[in-house]
């Protein structure tokens, strides 16, 4: 089987992209998912590299499996908790009380997401290529 860890991190990257496109045009609900997904992606590629396999969404047990191959930065553990609560709430109206999610996700968060998506990637991106 080959190895497409450079598939992932590609997609990881215009995930990436997404994320800055959507909080541009004011989709702070999409720019925050679509962080949360470049994260996942980036992580799962460097699992891949690792010649290791990944399965589920949540970044920080991903992380959590990651630290036994290498060391992750604290900082980007917590990165991960912040992008994991994107996962689901971004998407359906039922996860908050009233209104829809784009109701209630600010620019502020969506540029933190960015920023914390970001931060994941490059440590991949460092250690794939």
């Amino acid at each position: 089987m080959s190895n497409r860890s450079t598939d992932w991190l590609a997609q990881a990257r215009h995930d990436l992209e997404h994320a800055r496109s959507s909080v541009e045009a004011g989709h702070h609900d999409w720019s925050c998912f679509a962080c949360h997904q470049a994260a996942e992606k980036a992580v799962k590629a460097l699992f891949l590299h690792l010649g290791g396999d990944a399965w589920g969404h949540g970044i920080s047990r991903l992380l959590k499996d990651l630290q036994h191959r290498m060391e992750v930065p604290p900082g980007l553990m917590e990165a991960a908790k912040r992008l994991d609560k994107h996962y689901i709430p971004t998407r359906y109206p039922n996860g908050f009380d009233t209104g829809s999610p784009r109701d209630y996700y600010t620019a502020g968060e969506a540029e933190q997401a960015i920023q914390d998506a970001e931060a994941l990637y490059h440590l991949c991106e460092q250690s794939i290529r």
